[in-house]
């Protein structure tokens, strides 16, 4: 049985949630917050929608497979790792950007690694309660 209550909640919830996921992501680079707290809010997100209209429902709004956020956030995270190698510094050294990028301001390889975090994190989530909820 569907509540008619969820589903028009989830309607407002979803992209107030996703949008908010952002914040934490953009946010977290200098302050606390970042990939991981993004990544829950962001799969709590489509975990609310999966409940009112099922996994089916969530995984056509999610239009892509979970493995595959999490395959692309570790390629994420390990090109911010090895970006640094490249210049001859530490692994995982900060590289920063020179000119300033909108929203964000100057980016770098942190950001690059909170954004592999948040994909590895949102993903990992919704595969774990998408193949609960479907048993």
């Amino acid at each position: 049985m569907q509540s008619l209550f969820l589903a028009t909640a989830v309607r407002l919830l979803l992209p107030l949630l996703l949008l908010f996921s952002l914040f934490l992501l953009l946010r977290g680079h200098n302050e606390p917050g970042g990939g991981f707290v993004g990544g829950l809010v962001a799969s709590a997100a489509f975990v609310l929608h999966a409940l009112a209209h099922g996994v089916a429902g969530a995984r056509r709004v999610l239009r892509v497979e979970p493995r595959h956020l999490v395959a692309v956030g570790l390629l994420a995270a390990l090109v911010s790792g090895l970006l640094p190698l490249a210049m001859g510094l530490p692994f995982l050294s900060g590289i920063w950007s020179i000119l300033p990028v909108p929203v964000i301001g100057h980016g770098g390889t942190p950001i690059l690694f909170d954004t592999g975090v948040y994909l590895v994190v949102a993903g990992m989530a919704l595969m774990i309660v998408f193949s609960l909820m479907e048993e």
